[in-house]
């Protein structure tokens, strides 16, 4: 009789019972990240719902002419009380766009670059120091950028603006006159940029560091250069996220207040010369006159709030759409 004869039969382990009921923890982690993602639609909804409130009573009064016309004056009598208002925002919704536009026409280019840079060419230990200095400056108070880019950053913008004058001023955006650079829209562009440069610098540099390696790999195996595999590789896969972060850099520069508000002159009126000391956004509109406006000028302020805040929904929006499509085509 072999040893194998004299163990006897193997005991057979009582079957193993399958479920798709998750364990506590599961739920636990649900419920957390449910809630998380509720809240942020409540807060959002209760946001629009007090600025729907607060302004509707403008936004019945003065119908579409709150956006299309740029006058905003308050007329009172000797005894302070309102007798004649007029309320638009054409020129203040001009110079959020125009701002916000071309702040992310500096800021994109350049966090691209930077975020190639820290992803591809940069040495480990100078990546992260920079790395380090770059979320540092994502998380400066608006108000040192602008007044930087009042005391320092304004005298060089002013010759730039005179250069581009010069030499492209046949583009009626860029033609001035009269010749007043100071504070102009382009100056508050530039301090724009500068601030969300961090932010799309870094959304960037995470989805560069996302890029399958085993792609990266095989275009190396197959002779690319390193630019040959950025240009091939990176830059197809990273074209959502590059989006998405540059939408991201658009929402921060259209809501930018203290910043616009210090380096540039308050105008209410439409002014497409991008080089011309003259111009606004909603935001600035809103803290220059929120501090001395009646009740009745805070409800047209309400107003103006509920319009940049559908305005930058609308905006997230697009982005969303263009993230959706640029993205699966990237992959």
């Amino acid at each position: 009789m072999t040893m194998l004869e004299n163990k006897g039969p193997a005991a057979i382990p009582s079957p193993r019972e399958i479920t798709t009921e998750p364990r506590f923890s599961d739920k636990l982690f649900r419920a957390i990240v449910t809630t998380g993602g509720l809240s942020s639609l409540v807060i959002l909804g209760l946001i629009a719902v007090f600025l729907g409130y607060q302004g509707f009573e403008i936004l019945a009064k003065e119908g579409i002419s709150f956006i299309t016309t740029s006058e905003w004056t308050v007329e009172v009598d000797s005894f302070g009380t309102i007798t004649n208002t007029t309320f638009g925002l054409a020129a203040m919704l001009v110079g959020t766009i125009l701002c916000a536009f071309i702040a992310v026409l500096i800021a994109v280019p350049v966090s691209v670059a930077a975020a190639i840079f820290l992803s591809f060419y940069a040495p480990a230990s100078l990546k992260r120091v920079l790395v380090s200095i770059i979320d540092l400056m994502a998380a400066f108070p608006s108000i040192l950028f602008g007044f930087w880019g009042l005391f320092v950053l304004m005298p060089s913008a002013e010759y730039w603006a005179k250069l581009i004058n010069r030499y492209l001023g046949f583009i009626p955006i860029f033609e001035v006159d009269p010749p007043i650079f100071t504070r102009s829209p382009f100056i508050a562009g530039v301090v724009l940029a500068i601030m969300i440069i961090p932010i799309v610098t870094s959304i960037s540099r995470e989805v560069f560091s996302q890029t399958p390696l085993d792609r990266i790999q095989a275009a190396y195996a197959l002779g690319a250069t390193r630019w040959n595999v950025i240009r091939t590789v990176a830059l197809p896969y990273a074209r959502g996220g590059i989006v998405g972060g540059s939408m991201l850099g658009l929402g921060r520069a259209m809501g930018e207040t203290v910043a616009v508000y210090t380096v540039l002159n308050i105008v209410y009126q439409i002014n497409w010369q991008v080089l011309f000391g003259a111009g606004g956004n909603v935001a600035s509109l809103i803290l220059l006159k929120f501090g001395e406006a009646q009740p009745y000028e805070i409800k047209a302020l309400m107003a103006a709030g509920l319009v940049l805040f559908l305005l930058t929904l609308f905006v997230n929006f697009i982005a969303d759409q263009i993230v959706a499509k640029s993205g699966s085509k990237g992959r």
